[in-house]
């Protein structure tokens, strides 16, 4: 019933939010799924939609036992492409603005503490060339806080090695200049300079070109983001370092360090690349949990 406005919806999203398909992938399914409901309660009618048919949505998904913060996405998705209908004139009202969204537990973001951020970078083989890229990848994940798809998207020139910056393309393709540190940099030089021939046998030559990968797979290729989860779930091993630490654990134990040490705030979220201050404010509760679990610890009279 919803599918030719779905149609129209994912094209705007696409480009004019920019989203990526990541996310677009998410939408759809959610807006799929939603439909499924609306065909078995013999919904045809998007203006029969009312406060007690999205209750009774909303406990199916709690009766299949998704989490909270799925079903709070879920219900975003959802509350975003009827703004879209009433937008464009098709309903007069969302439906969904009249739906709590279930409260969600804050879930405090996993940072390695600086001993292990250290264990894990010594951890690849510098002799060979798949190690020295690894090394370099980890570098720039810690000395960056970028995201792994945008570590994955880098291309050689988009890193001034004489500035010590790197040019970054964020959520919704807006691109931002970040800082990187001198060992970052060191790494990333020892990787570039040692992959030469490896990069002149990818295919057609791809450092010729324009837009060369930074990071290459065996092929010669751009790496993928989840060659670069595999890497690292291959360097955890043997650790004792979480398992449960990805790539993006990188991007927590860089803001929770730079807070740690005095950075303010809205450079950490420049740094970042949030749009929106509270969603770096997370990392001040991290903060302040440690601290008080340090003064519950040490202090007499705690």
């Amino acid at each position: 019933m919803i599918e030719t406005f779905a149609k129209e919806f994912m094209k705007k999203l696409k480009h004019e939010k920019g989203f990526s398909k990541h996310t677009l992938r998410a939408y759809h399914n959610d807006m799929t799924q939603f439909d499924s409901f609306l065909k078995d309660e013999k919904c045809k009618n998007l203006k029969r939609i009312n406060h007690l048919l999205l209750r009774k949505f909303l406990a199916i998904l709690r009766s299949r036992n998704y989490l909270r913060t799925t079903i709070a996405r879920k219900l975003a998705s959802l509350r975003s492409f009827f703004k879209f209908l009433n937008q464009e004139g098709v309903l007069e009202i969302n439906p969904f603005e009249i739906l709590r969204t279930p409260k969600q537990t804050k879930k405090l973001p996993h940072f390695l503490s600086i001993s292990e951020v250290d264990t894990l970078l010594k951890t690849p083989d510098e002799s060979e060339i798949f190690g020295l890229r690894d090394r370099a990848i980890l570098e720039t994940l810690y000395s960056t806080g970028i995201r792994v798809s945008e570590l994955v998207g880098l291309n050689e020139e988009d890193v001034d090695f004489y500035g010590g910056m790197i040019k970054v393309q964020g959520k919704g393709k807006k691109e931002r200049l970040s800082p990187i540190g001198s060992y970052a940099i060191k790494a990333i030089k020892e990787y570039v300079n040692s992959s030469q021939e490896h990069r002149r046998a990818g295919k057609k030559k791809k450092s010729l070109n324009r837009n060369a990968p930074l990071f290459l797979n065996k092929y010669g290729s751009r790496l993928s983001s989840r060659s670069v989860a595999r890497l690292l779930d291959k360097y955890l091993k043997g650790t004792g370092i979480n398992l449960l630490t990805s790539p993006h654990t990188f991007r927590h134990s860089f803001a929770t360090h730079m807070l740690d040490k005095g950075a303010d705030l809205r450079s950490v979220q420049e740094l970042l690349g949030h749009s929106n201050l509270s969603t770096t404010q997370i990392y001040t509760h991290v903060t302040t949990e440690r601290l008080k679990q340090v003064y519950d610890k040490t202090h007499p009279r705690a």
